[in-house]
């Protein structure tokens, strides 16, 4: 989705209240529809290599009490969006259920955050913009990056230029809600890797792995915010940088890696601007649990449940998923990322990563 793709945020949304009105007019029930939000509403785009959205859809009607209640609710969030974009300000996913509770009609106001979050997501749908142009953010996901990058960010203050190694301390550089204000400026890097966990990833910062191997680290923070994987694909499309996603060994972390390269259920109407489908998969892999003899825990009910799950996932349907999907479901054991510690605080930028990314064809 390039800026020149997406349309007017306030122009869109205005057109989405406008269709409403026209629909009382016409003497028609006023109605949206969206696509089902469902694993089972997930299919495979080819020329993309993304999961989007399919025919399967959601209609949102007056004809009920809720639906009425449903619209009544978008055409107030419409009304604070257009406000909030003309006046130029932001406000996060949290300030806007606080705020509804404003609203001067009562069947207007949010029951919970996930009311308002899933409302955000449908005018997304429908408006073909995204939250971020409509000025909207979340909570500070505090994800970070790393390694021989240089720069420009936009911010309220005017530009500023930044080297992620040079400029920032061992913390890193912290990803703004949106991307798409920075501009790549120049960089020594040879691929991104993508890590789960703030241990694993201080790790590999103590030990230099960013300058010994120009790795562009990635701190994923568990489940990816939008905005990193936004940064991650940008970072693979534009400078032309492979991406690595190194994990756990669990189903969860699975779908971690999942949502960098395939998307996710939530947001596959924004696969083709959030997903990176060559992302590769460095481990934590259940052959590595076997091979490396790594300290484990045993798989809980849900864990298995997630891994069978996943074995009839899109996402995860390909000769290596099933195979390790399988091997882990036989051996009953997960491992985590900080579990090759056990081999020496070394061995994971010393020897697993260098020798698995070699196999891989990244170094």
């Amino acid at each position: 989705m390039s800026t020149e793709d997406t349309p007017n945020p306030r122009e869109q949304l205005m057109a989405l209240a406008e269709q409403f009105y026209e629909q009382f007019d016409e003497g028609n029930v006023p109605q949206m529809q969206v696509p089902t939000r469902t694993k089972t509403n997930i299919e495979y785009d080819e020329d993309e290599e993304v999961w989007v959205y399919g025919d399967r859809t959601s209609t949102r009607t007056a004809k009920t009490v809720s639906g009425a209640e449903k619209l009544l609710k978008a055409s107030y969030t419409i009304d604070f969006l257009v406000n909030q974009i003309e006046q130029d300000r932001s406000s996060t996913l949290r300030e806007l259920y606080y705020l509804s509770e404003s609203w001067d009609l009562d069947e207007a106001q949010f029951g919970s955050q996930d009311e308002s979050n899933s409302l955000i997501e449908d005018l997304e749908i429908v408006s073909g913009a995204t939250r971020e142009d409509f000025r909207m953010r979340p909570e500070e996901s505090g994800a970070t990056i790393m390694g021989p990058l240089k720069l420009r960010e936009q911010t309220r203050r005017g530009e500023r230029e930044i080297h992620c190694q040079k400029d920032v301390g061992e913390g890193g550089y912290q990803i703004p809600n949106n991307p798409d204000t920075i501009d790549f400026l120049d960089h020594d890097a040879d691929f991104v890797l993508c890590v789960e966990t703030g241990g694993m990833r201080d790790r590999l910062v103590e030990n230099g792995f960013d300058e010994d191997y120009n790795s562009v680290i990635v701190h994923l923070k568990g489940q990816p915010a939008r905005a990193t994987r936004r940064i991650t694909k940008r970072l693979h499309d534009e400078l032309g940088l492979p991406v690595v996603v190194f994990t756990d060994g669990d189903p969860w972390s699975y779908r971690i890696y999942g949502s960098v390269a395939y998307g996710s259920i939530k947001s596959a109407h924004l696969s083709e601007y959030l997903a990176t489908p060559e992302a590769d998969f460095v481990g934590i892999r259940p052959q590595d649990i076997v091979e490396y003899d790594l300290p484990t825990d045993p798989l809980s009910d849900s864990d298995i449940n997630a891994l069978e799950s996943e074995l009839d996932d899109p996402r995860f349907q390909t000769e290596f998923w099933e195979e390790q999907i399988e091997l882990q479901l036989d051996i009953e054991k997960k491992s985590e990322q900080q579990s090759l510690a056990s081999r020496g605080l070394d061995f994971v930028t010393d020897t697993y990563l260098p020798e698995r990314l070699d196999e891989m064809g990244v170094l």
